[in-house]
């Protein structure tokens, strides 16, 4: 019964890294890719307004940061509940 109760607490910490990874995904692809562009483009990164910067290039970066974040935050968490694979 004890390792029923461990592996749904693992769970419980993976379903969240998820929503927490993908509310930030959300946040930078959608919200600062297309809602608040405009805003955004008040700003510059090497010449390029900030909105259209998030739009073609933010969201794949984040995306690709967030994965290597999920992978990291998911190895600690399988050596926690004893569940890694070598």
């Amino acid at each position: 019964m004890a390792r029923e109760q461990e592996l749904r607490a693992y769970w419980k910490h993976n379903i969240t890294y998820i929503a927490i990874l993908l509310s930030i995904w959300f946040t930078v692809s959608y919200l600062f890719g297309i809602v608040f562009v405009d805003q955004l483009d008040t700003f510059k990164i090497a010449g390029f307004p900030l909105g259209y910067w998030f739009a073609n290039q933010g969201s794949e970066i984040i995306f690709c940061i967030l994965i290597v974040v999920y992978v990291r935050l998911m190895n600690k968490l399988d050596r926690r509940y004893n569940v890694y694979e070598d």
